[in-house]
């Protein structure tokens, strides 16, 4: 097979959020699978940090998660986000007064804002290591992050025409309509303890659903998580083509930055 190389005229991104688990380590790998594709509307049912479609830049996607906010920016950096750059302070002081502020959004209903986009864009870069976590309640209760410099973007209109095509949704994979010869991409939430990237957990249960659904699709499908035991039994059980690689851990409480075991999973390639 002969692998194209992406078009010159849609260069990869750079993912305007920091995202824990991210997987802009992988598009390398990622895009000589995809190489012979081009031609398919790209889906990620639980896109994340968007890394991969960023990285791609394929003509049509397809983006969802069961987090609303991280959705609620993409849509907003679509249809061209902007706010006042004072906002912008690498303060500790201020970071909680604008996470309270993001929470009491969340708590009037007020989510889905620009407001509310630019607060989230403000907390992701501000708090601890790019983490996003939520409690029982909705609530964003990430800490500061005490970095010691943040470069604050200033011009999103790079993703605004990157997004013109792309579709943004936000629910539970599931729901997602698909096309026959959709490309699928998924990356969930590695099979660790913690899973509370959104306000509902992503529990064994989930990944043991997402495994089923993805490999009833009759199209092209990769999967990647972290390679544990249970994990790899399950991919080889659904019958996916087993990869390992070495992934750098960007995110550890103990300043442990060894590389972790991952698996990359294919089907009908």
């Amino acid at each position: 097979m002969v692998k194209l190389a992406i078009r010159p005229d849609t260069p990869p991104l750079n993912p305007p959020l920091k995202w824990a688990g991210g997987k802009r380590w992988l598009v390398p790998r990622l895009r000589e699978i995809w190489a012979g594709h081009e031609h398919c509307r790209l889906v990620e049912p639980l896109c994340g940090g968007i890394a991969v479609a960023l990285g791609l830049r394929p003509s049509r996607d397809l983006l969802n998660d069961v987090n609303p906010h991280n959705i609620n920016f993409y849509r907003w950096l679509k249809s061209g986000l902007s706010f006042e750059r004072r906002l912008m302070v690498n303060d500790s002081e201020m970071y909680y007064i604008r996470r309270s502020h993001f929470n009491q959004l969340i708590a009037k209903g007020e989510a889905e804002t620009g407001e509310a986009a630019a607060l989230f864009y403000y907390l992701n870069k501000t708090g601890y290591n790019g983490l996003c976590r939520f409690n029982r309640k909705g609530e964003f209760n990430v800490p500061y992050g005490r970095h010691k410099t943040i470069d604050y973007m200033k011009d999103f209109s790079c993703y605004e025409t990157a997004f013109r095509t792309w579709d943004f949704r936000c629910g539970d994979f599931e729901a997602l309509d698909l096309g026959k010869n959709d490309f699928l991409y998924a990356d969930p939430p590695y099979d660790v303890e913690f899973t509370k990237y959104a306000k509902e957990d992503f529990t064994w249960s989930d990944q043991i659903r997402l495994i089923q659904w993805l490999g009833r699709h009759p199209g092209p499908v990769v999967l990647s998580n972290q390679a544990t035991d249970r994990v790899l039994k399950l991919y080889r059980d659904e019958g996916f083509t087993i990869e390992l690689l070495d992934a750098p851990r960007r995110i550890s409480c103990n300043g442990d930055r060894t590389s972790a075991r991952e698996v990359l999973a294919t089907k009908h390639l």
